[in-house]
């Protein structure tokens, strides 16, 4: 069976000024389908840019990436919002929560855009997983950071998207949220068996995932060339 992301000798490059600078040098992976990968290096190590290649969110300079049996390169852009838009459920350091709708309405959000609604038990059943329950008639200005990184995660776990991106999703979280945080992106992986893939710079984070992609200077390391990560393997 062909992997769920495979790439190949991916490179990103971006014009700065009148400079060439690589933020990609040749990646290649692949991921199976209900992975929990998470993508692990310092600042400037590509790991942001490898993020929105996945996403959809820009284009790789040269290399093949293909999601789910589609060649990323080859989809117009239309095509490209259409496999965001119905295939992967996007977390972010930030919250993106609209100030004005209480929890129900933004994770409601995510079905508006899909054009799909989701049944009630399951609607029900992302938000029991995630301790919503009674927090869903609360505005983000009325909930702590901990429950609005809960309530972007039901918004992006809600239709079922085959891929999960999450960016630094502990990231402005205390500790004590960010362990319930991953312990519930852990459960919900293995509860819909959507795969996932994170982007952190923390190794207690990153032991939450079953196989680690360590990144470095735009290029897959060997954890043992990466010195930030020895004694978190």
């Amino acid at each position: 069976m062909p992997a769920f992301i495979q790439a190949e000798n991916l490179t990103k490059t971006y014009r700065v000024g009148k400079v060439d600078v690589p933020a990609l040098r040749g990646v290649s992976f692949e991921v199976q389908s209900g992975d929990f990968v998470t993508i692990v290096g310092p600042s400037g190590s590509g790991k942001s840019t490898l993020f929105y290649l996945l996403g959809g969110l820009t284009h790789a300079t040269s290399g093949r990436l293909v999601m789910d049996g589609d060649d990323v390169a080859q989809l117009s852009d239309a095509e490209r919002t259409r496999m965001r838009r119905e295939k992967i459920g996007f977390v972010f350091q930030k919250f993106n929560l609209l100030p004005t709708l209480d929890a129900r309405s933004n994770i409601d959000m995510a079905q508006e855009i899909s054009g799909r609604r989701a049944e009630d038990a399951h609607f029900e059943k992302v938000c029991g997983l995630l301790g919503l329950d009674k927090r869903m008639d609360h505005k983000p200005s009325e909930m702590s950071g901990g429950e609005q990184q809960r309530v972007a995660l039901a918004r992006a776990l809600i239709n079922r998207p085959a891929l999960i991106l999450a960016d630094e999703p502990t990231g402005n979280l205390d500790s004590k949220n960010s362990v319930a945080v991953l312990q519930m992106l852990r459960q919900a992986n293995a509860e819909f068996g959507q795969t996932v893939m994170m982007i952190t710079h923390n190794p207690e984070a990153a032991a939450y995932g079953n196989r680690i992609i360590h990144m470095r200077d735009g290029e897959i390391v060997a954890p043992e060339l990466d010195p930030q990560w020895v004694g978190h393997r």
